[in-house]
């Protein structure tokens, strides 16, 4: 029976590591973060479903002016008949401002926000993909963010900046279909409803 010639294996150990590292290693690495994502949002398009038609039948029962159901700018020429919860967005006022106008599309606002989804495992007050400002608002420090094309937003977040004034604060409850899809977005996976801190600080044409 031949012998293994430890030179020869050194060299072929040499060469086909590297080769093993950069064709397996990934692979393995995409499944792990694949795992940890499906873990972190387990059942997510249900939560997230279930979670705002609470918030929408909270609001469409209401009657104190809390609550808010505003419906989509992208399907208010185009509606067939049918009512879909999912054509519309959901507004907590949290603070009503003095102004009497809104911004339109084409408006440049100056808005103060910060936008997060449902808890899940490792984020019991949800994850924040985003915000205006750094840690807790703060009225007197915290610099609004001039936004130029509202419209370049997804459409639940333009929808309620065109029916805020000028010193309004709302919680704004965004399902998929008006936010980022089923695909979701860099760091946003799919199906997740969005939950928003909006100020709306000015707006000019």
């Amino acid at each position: 029976m031949s012998q293994i010639n430890p030179y020869m294996a050194k060299r072929w150990v040499k060469w086909l590591l590297p080769f093993y590292l950069f064709t397996f290693l990934p692979f393995l690495t995409s499944c792990s973060e694949a795992d940890e994502t499906e873990e972190e949002y387990a059942n997510w398009e249900q939560k997230n479903n279930e979670a705002f038609m609470k918030v929408y039948n909270q609001a469409s029962s209401s009657a104190d002016g809390q609550w808010r159901v505003i419906r989509s700018y992208t399907k208010a020429d185009s509606h067939d008949g049918a009512d879909n919860p999912y054509d519309y967005i959901v507004v907590e006022v949290m603070e009503t401002g003095d102004g009497t106008l809104s911004p339109c599309l084409t408006d440049t606002v100056a808005i103060h926000y910060l936008g997060r989804l449902l808890p899940s495992a490792s984020y019991a007050k949800g994850f924040v993909f985003d915000s205006s400002y750094d840690g807790e608002y703060n009225k007197a420090t915290s610099h609004p963010y001039d936004l130029a094309t509202p419209g370049d937003f997804n459409k639940g977040f333009s929808t309620a900046l065109q029916h805020m004034h000028i010193g309004d604060y709302w919680r704004v409850y965004i399902p998929y279909q008006l936010g980022y899809g089923e695909s979701g977005g860099t760091i946003i996976p799919g199906y997740s409803m969005l939950i928003f801190d909006l100020r709306l600080q000015d707006f000019w044409r």
